[in-house]
Order: structure tokens, then sequence, then C-alpha cells
């Protein structure tokens, strides 16, 4: 029995469809009930979109992922083998020390250092906290009561050129400090020992000898840089090459041609110089 306004349901005729026409909506259409079967959650449609949110994840964690030696964290390694790692002599000053001479940070092994044209790879190094160390002549001490807090000796090799550069960087208490620091070891240009690729010390210098081999000094904050550059082979400027009978002396190249042993070396004094001392510029 139905009352007046009441429809009687068919076989097949849903509960849904009823409730659609009580409510003045009519019945629905194939569309509307696909639509409400698009919006339901599945579980194929949960499992894809349980891979998608992990893939995502997992490719964010890969960038983000700092590898030791990247050029830029995260974007894959740019060093070879640990074992080619250049040799480093002495203690490392301490990590909770934020102005220490730090190696891995002033010059890591795997980054060229580049300034302007010329580039240069690190080779050995030591450090240390006795200042005496990188002397040539420890019985003579230009740093006695300068308050040297310690010291950093690093070794390049130039990429384009045949020349072998060693920087030493010098830290002191304070500006006044490094000023008079650097004015004494000045005033000896061969007091700092040059340090060769394999952390050990080169051949003295023979007294007035120029074509570059002299030495660059410079206070940059409360630090002293000390760079001198040599031929490949690690002989100082102006002395003869193995297996010759007298020193050369290369005179200004023509036009064109390369350039002499002299404007090699300098050039590779001066660049080593600038990289190692802008970090401490604002000290």
């Amino acid at each position: 029995m139905t009352t007046q306004g009441e429809h009687t349901p068919t076989p097949g005729e849903s509960r849904d469809d009823r409730a659609g026409q009580r409510t003045g909506g009519g019945a629905d259409t194939d569309g509307g009930t696909d639509l409400r079967r698009g919006r339901r959650l599945t579980g194929r449609r949960a499992a894809g979109w349980i891979v998608v949110v992990g893939v995502v994840a997992a490719g964010g964690w890969l960038i983000t992922r700092p590898m030791p030696g990247d050029y830029i964290p995260g974007l894959g390694p740019s060093t070879k083998d640990s074992s080619a790692t250049p040799r480093v002599v002495g203690a490392p000053p301490p990590r909770t020390d934020p102005e220490a001479l730090n190696v891995d940070n002033l010059f890591p092994a795997q980054r060229p250092v580049e300034v302007g044209a010329f580039k240069a790879r690190r080779n050995g190094v030591r450090q240390g906290e006795n200042c005496v160390e990188v002397l040539q002549d420890r019985g003579q001490d230009p740093l006695k009561d300068t308050g040297c807090q310690g010291y950093l000796t690093v070794s390049f090799s130039g990429q384009d050129h045949p020349v072998l550069s060693s920087v030493t960087l010098l830290r002191f208490p304070d500006q006044p400090s490094a000023a008079r620091a650097a004015d004494a070891l000045r005033t000896k240009p061969g007091a700092v020992a040059f340090m060769l690729a394999d952390t050990t010390t080169g051949p003295v210098q023979a007294p007035g000898a120029k074509q570059g081999g002299d030495p660059r000094v410079e206070a940059v904050g409360h630090y002293v840089t000390v760079t001198s550059s040599r031929p490949g082979d690690g002989r100082p400027a102006g002395s003869a090459p193995s297996g010759t009978g007298a020193p050369t002396t290369p005179g200004q190249p023509a036009t064109g041609a390369a350039p002499s042993t002299e404007q090699t070396l300098d050039e590779a004094t001066r660049a080593l110089s600038y990289a190692a001392g802008s970090p401490f510029a604002w000290m």
C-alpha cells in the first residue's frame, strides 16, 4: 500500500535512488555514479600513493645528503679514492675552535685553488701549535715573543705550469701581534722553510737569488701568510736544474711567447697568497 506522492520501487532500484527522489534530486545519472566511484579510495589507489610518496622521500634524501668532497654538497661525489688524499703531518686543531687553521675547510684536497687563470692542487700538509717548526733555521727565531698560536703549511702544484708552491699560515692572538711578526719575517726572507709535496723541507734558497723566488709575507687580520714558489722539481729559483752546469736566467719573452720562469713563479706566489689570506680578511 502506498500513499499519494510515493513511488513504488521496482526490482533493482536502489535505496539511494529512492532517497534522491524523496529529496527532489531525482534519480542519479550514470555520470553521478561514476563521480562517486572516482572519489572512492580503493586498495590499489592507496598502494600507488604509498609508492609515489616513498620515491619522492628517497629522492629528497639522496639530493640533500652531503657527500665528503662534493663540489656542491649533495650533488654527487667529486672525489677520487680516499687513498689519493694528500699526506697530512701533525695534529689538527680542535673542531670547537671556529677560527682554527683547518686545512680541509681552507683548502679541500679534492678542490683545486683557482685564482684568475692560475690553478693549483693541494699536496702535503703540516700543522701544529709550535710555530718554530716552520722555520728553516730554528736557532734563529724571528717569531720569538710574537705570541704565535699555531701554524698550517700546505704544498701546492700548478696544474697548467710546472711550479711548486709552499704556503704557511700563522695564527696570532691579535692584529698588532700579526703585524709585528710579518715585519720580522720580511727582514729574513728565507726564515720560513719551503715545504715540498711530500712534506719534507726543500733546499735553502741561494743568497740574492731572484726569479720569483722571494716569499710574499702578508698580515691579514690576526694571521700571517708566507707564500713562495719554485720550479716543479722543487729546486730553489735561480739555481741550476739537475744535469746543467749553470743557472738559467730567462729574459723577457717575445710577444706571443710562453711566460718566463720568473713570471710563472710570481703568478703562482701572488695567486696562492691571495687564496690563503682571503678567508681571514674580516677576522
